[in-house]
């Protein structure tokens, strides 16, 4: 009796303690899938859509406050939205000054890398562009991920909507089985229109987020059946079809100009690759140029040169769909 009533207490108490963390965490999941629903539907809509709820927060940093000042607040906000990370602007900035302060402090420290005038500034401003530079890629990457999962998303409302499910409660379905970035993105959609905005001003939001020309089809589509009757899941159904071809001819494009991108590569590559190599294999080789101001400028005429080329041969081989 001694040894089953302390056992009994152990796991009696083990229980209330399972029950009470198990009650603790469903009403913190509720409390967040609802935190992110109002924080869905208080985002600003575009122009012309009415406004759902007003966010009143705290006041924003002063550096957001400069950044909104010089009209690149929203640009900034618009692009760590797109890149779905958790990002601030001013966070975003202070990390790009964190890059070139790191710049500067590593040329003081190292001396000997940095003999050449403006290797710090350069440094520094390659430092301070890698964070905007992986909101950039991180973006395109979502971007391109929910273009590619666009038209199965297209079909399953179709069918959704064959079965005989209203366009809202397909959306809702839609977002619960489709993966991220577009589940995401259809259930921001559905929490806007499902917390009293409008479904016009809902789609304007997504075409607003996602700046894709499918998505702006997709929403002139509902938006027109929604005004003059019609279809709605065969319209779907052949905007489907036509993304589909629209990939198609992407990578019959992408084959056709392969040998054009690997052209641009070589020869960009190749005449920092000869440098380089002419270093390693006579120093001194190449110091006279260097110590010479004409040398200098010469130099920094063929690195321009590279780049202008570059972009050049970029821009020739790159067809928009």
């Amino acid at each position: 009796m001694h040894v089953s009533l302390p056992l009994f207490l152990v796991v009696f108490t083990w229980v209330l303690l399972t029950i009470a963390l198990g009650l603790k965490f469903y009403e913190w999941s509720r409390r967040r899938e609802m935190s992110a629903m109002l924080r869905t539907a208080a985002e600003d809509p575009m122009s012309g859509g009415s406004q759902l709820l007003r966010k009143v927060a705290a006041k924003p940093p002063q550096l957001e406050v400069w950044l909104e000042h010089l009209a690149l607040l929203a640009k900034t906000k618009k692009l760590i939205q797109q890149a779905g990370v958790d990002w601030t602007p001013g966070g975003l900035l202070l990390t790009m000054a964190g890059g070139a302060v790191g710049a500067v402090v590593l040329s003081l420290l190292l001396p000997a890398l940095f003999v050449w005038t403006g290797t710090s500034a350069v440094l520094a401003v390659f430092l301070a562009s890698l964070p905007f530079l992986y909101l950039r890629r991180k973006s395109r990457r979502r971007l391109a991920a929910f273009e590619e999962q666009f038209p199965e998303a297209l079909d399953f409302l179709a069918r959704s909507m064959r079965a005989g499910h209203a366009f809202t409660i397909s959306l809702h379905m839609a977002s619960e089985d489709l993966p991220d970035p577009l589940g995401l993105e259809f259930r921001t959609l559905f929490n806007e229109q499902n917390l009293g905005a409008p479904l016009d001003t809902a789609l304007y939001n997504l075409a607003d987020r996602v700046p894709l020309l499918d998505v702006r089809f997709f929403v002139s589509a509902v938006i027109l059946q929604k005004q003059t009757g019609g279809n709605l899941g065969e319209i779907l159904t052949r905007l489907g079809q036509i993304i589909r071809g629209r990939f198609q001819l992407k990578g019959q494009v992408k084959a056709a100009s392969a040998h054009a991108r690997i052209t641009a590569l070589v020869l960009t590559i190749l005449p920092a690759a000869t440098a380089v190599l002419m270093m390693m294999a006579a120093p001194t080789y190449l110091q006279s140029m260097v110590d010479d101001p004409d040398g200098r400028k010469l130099i920094a005429g063929a690195i321009v040169g590279q780049i202008v080329g570059q972009v050049l041969i970029r821009r020739i081989i790159r067809v928009k769909f």
